[in-house]
């Protein structure tokens, strides 16, 4: 479903990807982790045709990013996005509805992640977790076969990250292959079916969360020790 091979970038003077390569598979929960400044938006970046990569290559169903036949079968998940600023949030997810030919149904999705009482509120009006639910109801709406997840579950509260990671779950067991990026070790362990740990721009482990544990070290001591602080 997607494949990434060598890919660099470089922005100004510096290098953000590194000859990166990773892969997702068909109806599988890939997680991408790394420190700030590693390169995980890039590479979503890269992967949705947002950016040109300097080299490598990039195979996203079988066709090059940002193609036009992609549209409709491609969903994406930025960590923010200013653009729905002033739009009420029902308003808005009825629209991107209008856009597919066979859309999850808007009040399926607003009661499975908890937006009933906010579908009036202006975008901007919203908390930071409260975006980024709508966020994710904008990326799925339209039943994607492939969707990237930049962060989706940060700034949610316990109860609407619990909601988000049941509704992933669900777009798993459909079919549909995820590829997220996170912060937080436990929502890997919960729910990736494999993990590619990047580090200043190339992917310096990776495995099932089985694999990288089987010495006993937790997932987060693992990514502590593939990866460096992230310099000042």
């Amino acid at each position: 479903m997607l494949r990434v091979e060598a890919v660099a970038v470089r922005l100004g003077q510096q290098t953000v990807l590194d000859g990166l390569t990773l892969q997702a598979e068909r109806g599988a929960l890939t997680a991408v982790l790394g420190p700030n400044g590693a390169g995980k938006t890039t590479l979503l970046r890269c992967c949705t045709g947002l950016l040109r990569p300097a080299g490598g290559t990039i195979t996203v169903l079988e066709q090059r990013p940002g193609s036009a036949a992609l549209a409709p079968r491609v969903g994406w998940m930025p960590q923010s996005t200013g653009a729905w600023s002033g739009i009420r949030a029902g308003e808005l997810l009825s629209y991107l509805a209008g856009l597919y030919a066979r859309p999850i149904p808007v009040e399926a999705l607003v009661q499975r992640l908890g937006l009933a009482s906010i579908v009036r509120t202006p975008y901007r009006g919203l908390s930071g977790g409260q975006q980024q639910a709508v966020n994710l109801a904008a990326a799925v709406i339209g039943r994607p076969e492939l969707v990237f997840l930049d962060e989706p579950t940060a700034g949610m509260d316990p109860h609407a990250r619990r909601s988000t990671w049941e509704l992933l779950e669900e777009l798993r067991g459909a079919g549909v292959t995820i590829v997220l990026t996170t912060h937080a070790m436990d929502e890997a362990e919960a729910l990736a079916d494999q993990v590619f740990i990047v580090d200043r721009g190339q992917v310096t482990v990776s495995g099932t969360v089985g694999e990288l544990t089987q010495s006993g070290d937790t997932l987060e001591t693992v990514f502590l020790t593939h990866t460096q602080i992230p310099a000042a």
